[in-house]
């Protein structure tokens, strides 16, 4: 069992290991940041020392596996990181900071059992997905960005299926679409777009706006 110097020692680089990566998804602006990642991370080593004093102290008495209490910290703390999910139209957010939560509970539980090494490098992965694989995403995420279609049109049958078509010609993808009611006569139609290959918004404005009923169209 551990002596006290050596609890500080894996409860202090629980938490400056995950405080790194807290730091991270605090500059990032992320739901988890600083304060969250460190309680994970100290909260998972202790629970792992914990077990390992139980284990020690129960060992002549009872069976015990040195593991279990560990296992439980894996696995619950998705309770955690689904809180930091949030999907927001077509996309969803936090997915990532939810990963990194249930990163650094892995790397407070190796931090609780003395593997420092272990918990070291896994940081430096975590780090390196975060933040050097993040401008990477960001670079192909352009080519595949969203787009915010508002089309203002005459209420006619077989509208939709028009600008369906025209957006087809061009590789265009509606991942979303919703109709809103003007009067009598007019909707407006809002779409959300998803194109493979790099397309010029005045394409899709030219395309559309030829279809015979269109009075308005905006594209962000």
């Amino acid at each position: 069992m551990p002596d006290l110097f050596e609890v500080l020692l894996r409860l202090g680089i629980a938490a400056i290991l995950a405080g790194m990566v807290g730091l991270e998804r605090e500059t990032s602006n992320r739901p988890a940041g600083l304060r969250t990642h460190i309680l994970v991370s100290v909260a998972s080593s202790l629970v792992i020392i914990g077990n390992l004093y139980a284990f020690d102290l129960f060992k002549n008495q009872t069976s015990m596996d040195p593991m279990r209490l560990g296992a439980q910290v894996i696995s619950g703390i998705g309770f955690l990181g689904a809180g930091t999910i949030i999907k927001e139209g077509p996309t969803i957010r936090g997915l990532t900071t939810a990963a990194s939560l249930w990163s650094v509970a892995c790397i407070g539980l190796v931090c609780g059992i003395g593997f420092y090494m272990g918990a070291i490098f896994a940081t430096g992965f975590v780090l390196l997905s975060l933040i050097v694989l993040n401008k990477l995403e960001i670079m192909i995420n352009k080519k595949n960005a969203y787009l915010n279609l508002s089309v203002n049109s005459v209420d006619r049958p077989g509208q939709i299926g028009r600008i369906g078509i025209e957006l087809g010609r061009l590789n265009v993808t509606i991942k979303n679409i919703s109709i809103e009611t003007v009067d009598d006569f007019n909707v407006v139609i809002k779409l959300t777009l998803k194109s493979l290959k790099d397309i010029k918004s005045e394409d899709i404005i030219e395309a559309i706006g030829a279809i015979e009923g269109i009075s308005l169209i905006e594209l962000s």
